[in-house]
């Protein structure tokens, strides 16, 4: 019970960090905070992460690219010009240290607009504190089985936990853009794999978030449950955010968005 506990507080809260502060607030700027809780989500986001730590600049950058070139070859991203799931992986991992060491050049509306933290981000990155986080975790498991009881079989968790980041990612650009179905004509192949996400916390709305994709909520029917965004509302209230007005959200996307559009319309 304890490993089944660890792996789904592990899971849910790299995908928070993930989905709310690198995604809805780094990259698209949906909502505002101070630089007292933009710092606190930013580490939150480094131990929630751990080895598989994700710069919110990169992640930033990555995702301002896939809006603008969504399933084109330009798509840092796209299931459809990869081979399989691990050569997505691979193309993605060396697009985001491309641009994570500044050893690609970068569109001046995508490289702009993040939050950054120089200290989480050397600390995040080195391999001394990948590693640490890798073994915290091991070491975890080990006094699970030798003290308190657990089956043998809940070692092979280990892997997730040491790429828990980019695995969230992979199975949101992977699935999202060719399992599901459409709401919108959105001139890419994203979709809405699930219509209750609660697996990866409104992350497989693809379709309806490539169609809104400065809107907060990614749910657009009745039936589709963001499970991330009754947590957004709840923070506006409690004055932690401050909810931008769509049209008033990074306009890096927009941009991109409807260039795109039009080049493939």
């Amino acid at each position: 019970m304890v490993a089944i506990v660890a792996f789904v507080g592990h899971w849910y809260l790299s995908l928070f960090c993930q989905t709310f502060f690198l995604h809805r607030y780094a990259a698209h700027k949906m909502f505002t905070m101070s630089k007292f809780w933009e710092r606190f989500f930013y580490f939150l986001t480094y131990v929630s992460q751990g080895s598989s730590y994700l710069s919110p600049r990169a992640y930033a950058v990555l995702h301002r690219m896939h809006h603008a070139f969504s399933d084109t070859p330009k798509d840092p991203h796209s299931p459809h010009h990869t081979k399989n799931l691990l050569t997505m992986m691979w193309k993605t991992k060396n697009i985001y240290n491309a641009v994570l060491h500044r050893t690609q050049k970068v569109e001046r509306q995508f490289d702009r607009n993040y939050p950054e933290w120089a200290l989480i981000e050397k600390v995040g990155d080195s391999w001394i504190s990948r590693a640490g986080w890798g073994i915290a975790y091991a070491l975890f498991y080990i006094f699970a089985f030798l003290y308190l009881d657990m089956h043998w079989a809940f070692f092979f968790l280990l892997p997730i936990h040491f790429l828990m980041g980019p695995i969230h990612g992979a199975i949101v650009n992977w699935s999202g853009h060719k399992y599901g179905y459409q709401n919108f004509d959105n001139h890419d192949k994203s979709r809405n794999s699930l219509m209750l996400d609660f697996l990866m916390m409104g992350e497989l709305f693809q379709n309806n978030h490539h169609k809104r994709p400065n809107s907060a909520n990614f749910g657009a029917k009745w039936f589709e449950m963001d499970p991330t965004y009754p947590v957004i509302k709840g923070l506006e209230k409690l004055k932690i955010i401050k909810m931008r007005p769509t049209k008033g959200a990074s306009e890096e996307f927009e941009t991109g968005h409807e260039r795109r559009i039009e080049e493939h319309a």
